[in-house]
């Protein structure tokens, strides 16, 4: 796997309404572990994420810190033009620094928000120029991510397309791991 698509959850969703939430820096350090995981053993090679609020940006600020250390490029494709104009201002601030960030950044059409279409359009793209997907989403608390999640199994019954679910118990084991890694410090 070479390009990767990461998507999931948005932040509401997941009831994260501020960037000091401890529920973001836990999913963060689980996209973290899995990107080096790939990028140690030589499968990774792009990043390609949406920009939609959540597990999206926060998956393209990882992988922008991970360029540091690893020969990794960051994307960001978006459905539409004027993606971000309805958001409120910081979240069109933290928009513009990410695509400020990333090494490509591209929307599949043209013209502002019209139609359903745009958004199939969107999800086709990013089938065809990725090699498999991560996704943090729970099967059993569908949301937003369901129609990718949807879509991706209904390619993966005629292409091989690699699938990574991280769902809630994964979360939750690793909140528990770091929890106790925080205590452990504390002990020292």
């Amino acid at each position: 796997m070479q390009r990767l698509w990461i998507t999931g959850y948005r932040n509401y969703e997941l009831n994260t309404y501020s960037d000091k939430d401890p529920k973001i820096k836990i999913i963060k350090l689980v996209l973290k572990k899995h990107m080096i995981n790939l990028l140690e053993n030589g499968q990774l090679d792009w990043i390609i994420t949406g920009a939609n609020l959540g597990v999206d940006q926060w998956a393209s600020e990882v992988a922008i810190e991970l360029r540091d250390k690893f020969p990794v490029r960051v994307s960001i494709i978006i459905p539409y033009e004027e993606f971000a104009s309805r958001w409120n201002e910081s979240n069109q601030e933290k928009f513009l620094t990410l695509k400020s960030q990333v090494d490509f950044f591209a929307s599949t059409s043209k013209e502002p928000y019209h139609s359903p279409v745009q958004l199939r359009n969107y999800q086709n793209f990013m089938l065809m120029h990725t090699d498999g997907a991560l996704m943090i989403y729970d099967t059993e608390n569908p949301g937003k991510p369901k129609f990718d999640y949807n879509l991706i199994r209904d390619y993966q019954k005629t292409t091989d397309y690699p699938l990574e679910l991280i769902d809630f118990y994964d979360l939750q084991d690793e909140a528990e791991e770091y929890q106790a890694n925080q205590e452990d410090k504390f002990d020292e």
